[in-house]
């Protein structure tokens, strides 16, 4: 994506009709929900060809989320300097950037997924086990009975119902999805809660921040404070995109997490450090840090800060003026909305592995055979982070620029 004068002469790569059609039916929908305005949204241009391979219009989506990202910048850009600037989106690299944003060069990236991890096939289906984290490893072999070898707890699976050994995993705190249909999905209690479920859910509060911008055409987020407590990929990733464009970012991790096959990807332009909330010394730096923030952006279950004393009342009474923005795997309603869930465990439970499969089966007639099948981890919730943080952001400009993570603000 890049941002170019409303006078650039710039002329973009020969973008399909048919690309482009799907691709603005996105990203309108996108916008309208987020509050993007249609001018900026007008001013976005496309450029680029190519697919991800997917039965699903990825690429479509990747490039209207990154489209829809980019007007919201252009907005701001706009409000502070008086002039819109022109978007141009390439599709080949949004598409790529949905997969990976970094190649290596003279080192290797580390393995993504613990050896535990992947789909078994069950007794009547297939099953995802997330095994990343070791406390998520250790509930689903201590379910499956089995110790830390894969052809072992294949061996076990197998005699599970896919049901069944999900219900186990996750009342083991672990973190499982069994495969369903598209159709299964909308079926279930959960399917149904979150069909009903907008886009995005934006709340406004009359409390004001103090914090002061110095921001410059190019970096039109800079001053802006964020403390970053996502993991994996569409929250850092999203908090990469606001540090891509002058944000302070800080990212904090627990004592005992590591995501090595996805770290350097993802704290690109950012700071890092690590913190245990439940330990009360460690609790009072993050307080701290929180009264000094200007975003907040979490991926947790809906309990979760709340059983930590953080519920959203009281973010907002030790920072006031606080941008809260959050994301829940499985929804904010509904009989799961408290579940432990990745993005490879929500496309497993929501159809999306199994069309995939299909799709794939139907080719050579023979769809037992083949594997779920799933689409590049990035694209359910990536972009509209990014987009809910701009657009809470007041469009002002200040001269000055406030010391990052020094200088708290009414605490």
């Amino acid at each position: 994506m890049s941002l170019d004068s409303p006078k650039s002469d710039y002329a973009p790569a020969q973008y399909s009709p048919e690309d482009e059609s799907r691709t603005r039916q996105f990203s309108t929908t996108i916008s309208r929900d987020l509050g993007i305005g249609s001018e900026a949204l007008a001013n976005v241009h496309f450029a680029g060809s190519g697919d991800l391979p997917s039965v699903f219009a990825v690429s479509d989506l990747a490039t209207a989320a990154v489209a829809a990202a980019g007007a919201s910048v252009a907005e701001l850009v706009a409000a502070q300097f008086g002039v819109l600037p022109r978007v141009t989106v390439n599709r080949r690299l949004s598409s790529l950037w949905f997969l990976r944003s970094i190649r290596p060069d003279g080192w290797k990236m580390p393995p993504p997924w613990d050896p535990i991890a992947g789909d078994y096939p069950t007794a009547d289906g297939w099953i995802r086990l997330h095994t990343n984290a070791p406390h998520h490893r250790d509930a689903a072999l201590s379910v499956l009975g089995v110790s830390a070898d894969k052809s072992e707890v294949a061996r076990a699976v197998v005699n599970w119902r896919a049901d069944a050994l999900e219900t186990a995993v996750v009342e083991n705190h672990g973190c499982a999805a069994a495969m369903r249909s598209m159709a299964a999905w909308a079926a279930h209690a959960q399917g149904e809660s979150v069909s009903r479920e907008p886009l995005v859910v934006t709340q406004l509060t009359s409390d004001c921040s103090d914090s002061t911008l110095s921001s410059t055409p190019e970096r039109p987020l800079r001053g802006i404070r964020v403390l970053d407590l996502t993991r994996v990929l569409a929250g850092p990733v999203a908090t990469r995109f606001l540090a891509g464009f002058g944000a302070e970012v800080l990212r904090i991790d627990p004592p005992v997490w590591d995501e090595p096959g996805v770290i350097p990807d993802v704290t690109l332009g950012k700071r890092c450090a690590r913190l245990d909330l439940r330990n009360s010394d460690q609790r009072l730096v993050f307080l701290d840090l929180l009264c000094r923030a200007d975003v907040l952006v979490h991926g947790y279950r809906a309990d979760a800060l709340d059983n930590l004393g953080l519920e959203a009342r009281t973010l907002r009474e030790i920072s006031p003026g606080l941008i809260d923005v959050s994301l829940n795997a499985y929804g904010w309603n509904g009989p799961w909305r408290n579940r432990r869930g990745f993005d490879s465990l929500v496309q497993m439970s929501s159809g999306i592995a199994d069309a995939g499969m299909e799709s794939s089966g139907k080719i050579v007639q023979r769809p037992s055979r083949f594997k779920p099948w799933t689409i590049p981890p990035d694209i359910s919730w990536l972009r509209p982070w990014c987009v809910v943080c701009r657009n809470a952001l007041p469009p002002r400009r200040d001269s000055e620029r406030s010391p990052p993570w020094r200088e708290p603000r009414n605490c």
